[in-house]
């Protein structure tokens, strides 16, 4: 089973299952917390309004993090640096004729048609202000609000223009509830009751709050129309690509194609057995995903543990131990891609990231990747794409 258009859906696998494990553990944050995100974002403005940074932040511990590379961890070849995977990774003996269920290889027109609403066309969406409905759950809003307690205003509770998710959980309480089922252009009033303790401001811990609010608009996205003319101006300068067919086609063919790597990557991490890894890599997949916290506090002058408490964790090693299942699954997927491409014999030396690294990161501009990740991050991403590309290629799907 083979692709007929170039390019790679595995282009910077480990760099988006870094982002994910970031953006799940900011929830788990943000939830464990509860003005969590509020209390950092003070935090962090003290900083960069010139208030002094403890002496904790300027003996970080985890300074070395500045001179982090994502190509740290990786060899020439897209390899682990000193590891060879065979030593920690058994695969099945059917590792490279996988059978997986039937049905792997069937995407519905509708799944198409979404696919391209929310990955595409969502991108060139505009937004159009909505006058003449009510508001309801889910809707993005424009609000004014004006907040007192017992007649008196107080200070951060006002704002002008400011949109809202409604059952985002961005305000406290039901303040959002309270929005929906009004209209544009209406001035009500919502009534919430601070929690106690509340760290932003402990003088309005559990005080009861009222705040007028007018509701101004509500913000819908409205996607382009899909014609071959939009397809041929927004699509083709990027891939050869010119009808709304092309690209129905295309999108048709990367389902199958995720689908079928999902499949089979579940089946190896189901039968393949995993000694515990190496120091080395354990490290460097835990520096990686620390980097990005890092270089966020720095840019406040912050240290990373300053950062990290203000955010409402106890320290790094704290956010490391909430996180260690999602960095264990991305150091298990590098290890089991190294281990195949061993078994395999495939290797990413220069004639080869030279033949595939624009398919992999979809340009043919890719100095800023290479400045961003460095070319060995980059030829492990080549790696595992060459590996699952020879793994579905050679994959049955069964009968039903």
């Amino acid at each position: 089973m083979k692709r007929k258009h170039s390019l790679r859906a595995g282009a910077l696998v480990l760099a988006a299952a870094m982002a994910a494990m970031l953006a799940g553990c900011s929830q788990d944050a943000s939830s464990e917390s509860g003005a969590a995100t509020d209390e950092a974002a003070s935090s962090t403005t003290e900083q960069a309004t010139g208030e002094s940074a403890t002496d904790e932040s300027a003996a970080d511990p985890y300074a070395y993090l500045s001179s982090f590379s994502f190509s740290d961890g990786f060899d020439d070849n897209g390899y682990l640096n000193g590891v060879t995977a065979l030593d920690y990774v058994t695969l099945p003996d059917n590792y490279n004729a996988m059978t997986v269920p039937a049905g792997t290889d069937e995407v519905s027109d509708e799944e198409v048609t979404d696919y391209i609403n929310t990955n595409i066309l969502s991108s060139f969406s505009t937004t159009e202000q909505v006058t003449d409905r009510a508001a309801e759950m889910g809707d993005t809003v424009n609000i004014d609000y004006v907040g007192s307690v017992d007649g008196v205003e107080f200070d951060g509770g006002s704002a002008q223009g400011y949109n809202i998710v409604l059952g985002s959980g961005s305000f406290i309480d039901d303040f959002e509830d309270q929005i929906a089922g009004h209209t544009p252009g209406e001035t009500f009033d919502v009534t919430v009751t601070f929690p106690d303790p509340y760290k932003n401001n402990p003088d309005l811990a559990g005080k009861e709050a009222v705040f007028v609010t007018t509701l101004n608009y509500i913000s819908e996205s409205v996607l382009p129309e899909l014609t071959d003319d939009w397809v041929v101006e927004n699509i083709n300068p990027y891939m050869q690509l010119t009808t709304v067919d092309d690209l129905r086609s295309y999108v048709h063919e990367q389902m199958v194609y995720s689908n079928m790597s999902n499949a089979i990557y579940q089946q190896l991490l189901d039968t393949t057995t995993f000694a515990e890894f190496p120091e080395s890599a354990t490290t460097y997949f835990n520096d990686s995903f620390l980097y990005t916290y890092y270089t966020y506090a720095a840019g406040y002058g912050m240290g990373l543990d300053e950062m990290l408490s203000a955010m409402g964790y106890t320290d790094a090693d704290t956010l490391l131990g909430m996180a260690q299942s999602s960095i264990e699954s991305t150091c298990r997927q590098a290890m089991l891609v190294q281990a195949i491409a061993e078994k395999e014999g495939i290797v990413v030396d220069d004639a080869t990231y030279d033949a595939n690294v624009s398919d992999v990161l979809n340009t043919s501009e890719t100095d800023s990747y290479v400045d961003a990740y460095g070319k060995n991050y980059i030829r492990t991403n080549i790696l595992q794409t060459l590996v699952m590309d020879q793994l579905v290629a050679n994959a049955t799907v069964a009968e039903a």
